[in-house]
């Protein structure tokens, strides 16, 4: 996994401001969560480190390299969204292999990765199984062991528990934090949720109006 840096960072929609300039560093191996309420611009802030949005002005860097003008596809980053965005008519173990079927990896380097984030997440004994017959839960381990598959530089997780209830939410909170670490994963998760945040975090960064406190 990798180091992120934002230097003076914006993002402007017109005259509106929705990310003042803005200055981050996350270590290696760091897991930072920013918290804060809808519209305050913690997911805009998530989808221009990951290339999905065009930072105004700035520079963002990944392992020191500006990655400003690389495109979401080639800048090693994977996010892991509220929706959870799994393959209905695949199985567990297919979705996981997705990724790694598209970059041409080795039949064998494939199953080899596949069945070590299945054991990461502890369902190996799902791998057959369709999505649909998955509690929300598990459904959500599936979609972040899919998104480390590929051992992206950065993973990206955009309000991961926000469908659940509040009991699982806990629980998974905790088990997505303990699986990031067991993987060393350089993390970034945005919630709205200041107790998940402090409970789950190495740092916690609070977002308001677009600025980082």
């Amino acid at each position: 996994m990798s180091t992120l840096e934002l230097h003076a960072t914006t993002k402007s929609f017109g005259d509106t401001h929705v990310i003042h300039p803005l200055d981050l560093q996350v270590k290696h191996g760091e897991f930072m969560v920013f918290v804060g309420p809808s519209g305050c611009g913690k997911s805009t802030l998530l989808r221009m480190i990951a290339g999905l949005e065009d930072a105004t002005s700035g520079d963002i860097r990944i392992d020191n390299d500006v990655v400003n003008t690389v495109s979401a596809a080639d800048r090693g980053c994977a996010m892991v969204f509220q929706s959870y965005a799994l393959f209905p008519h695949m199985t567990v173990w297919d979705n996981i292999a997705f990724g790694l079927k598209r970059d041409g990896l080795p039949k064998d380097e494939i199953a080899t990765r596949v069945e070590q984030k299945l054991k990461l997440v502890q369902l190996e004994k799902y791998a057959k199984r369709k999505p649909h017959q998955l509690s929300g839960g598990q459904q959500q381990r599936i979609a972040l062991a899919r998104a480390l598959a590929p051992a992206p530089r950065l993973l990206l997780l955009d309000e991961p528990f926000s469908s659940l209830d509040v009991d699982l939410r806990e629980r998974l909170a905790h088990e997505v934090r303990t699986i990031l670490k067991a993987a060393n994963a350089t993390a970034l998760l945005v919630t709205h949720d200041q107790l998940e945040a402090f409970a789950i975090g190495d740092v916690i960064g609070v977002m308001h109006e677009g600025q980082l406190h």
